[in-house]
């Protein structure tokens, strides 16, 4: 619990409660943050009383945190059966990316319109990171990198509306980016489409930005259409 809890960050609207030692801990953010990287699996039951027992808290603020990720869509929650990590369609899979190329292409011309020269080298460094990653075959690493990257994007933009939509939808589907960048031959493609929104940004070229990421999204997509259930599950 320890190290969960050091991992706790302020994340919004998360209920913030009292561990046995009486040391405040973001729950919400932590059960989220359990979901995103993986450590509960789609479909896999989430118990109350082992959750609270897992994160030293009580079960009705787990409870109150279960509802919420229902809110948020990573979790379902069924009468008389608890709650259980919440699975993807292929349908809703495809729509969230849709629906994040109309706002990614927002904050990337916003970003090439207020980047710096010291955010602008930040990209071209983490650009840099994934070329190699690529050229190395760390797939995992490449995966967490473009996160990393995307992530950067949405904040040079100083958008924080679009960017809590984008945020909110990634929670939802960033287990799929882990499933994409195993894909063979993925990583080419993706570095590629990279590479020209970073060329953008530093250009301050917010049309040519948009485009670069709405292009890279559409491209998301039909990755994402020639997967079969099983992968994106």
């Amino acid at each position: 619990m320890t190290g969960m809890a050091a991992r706790a960050r302020a994340s919004g609207t998360g209920a913030h409660v009292a561990t046995g030692a009486g040391a405040p801990v973001d729950l919400l953010g932590l059960i989220r943050d359990a979901i995103v990287r993986g450590d509960y699996s789609p479909n896999e039951r989430l118990v109350e009383g082992d959750l609270a027992q897992h994160f030293e808290v009580s079960r009705g603020a787990v409870r109150a945190a279960l509802m919420e990720l229902a809110g948020e869509g990573l979790v379902e929650r069924e009468v008389n059966r608890g709650a259980r990590v919440r699975a993807l369609t292929r349908e809703e899979a495809i729509e969230i990316s849709e629906v994040r190329t109309a706002m990614e292409g927002l904050c990337a011309a916003k970003a090439a319109e207020r980047i710096t020269d010291a955010e602008a080298d930040e990209l071209v460094a983490v650009l840099r990171e994934m070329e190699a990653a690529q050229a190395g075959g760390d797939l995992m690493l490449y995966s967490e990198l473009n996160q990393r990257l995307h992530h950067r994007i949405r904040e040079i933009s100083r958008h924080p509306t679009a960017s809590r939509i984008v945020e909110r939808l990634r929670n939802q589907s960033v287990r799929l980016q882990f499933r994409l960048a195993l894909a063979p031959g993925r990583t080419a493609v993706s570095l590629g489409e990279h590479q020209a929104i970073v060329a953008a940004l530093v250009a301050r070229d917010p049309d040519g930005a948009e485009r670069a990421m709405r292009a890279h999204l559409v491209s998301v997509v039909a990755a994402l259409q020639a997967m079969d259930d099983q992968s994106i599950r």
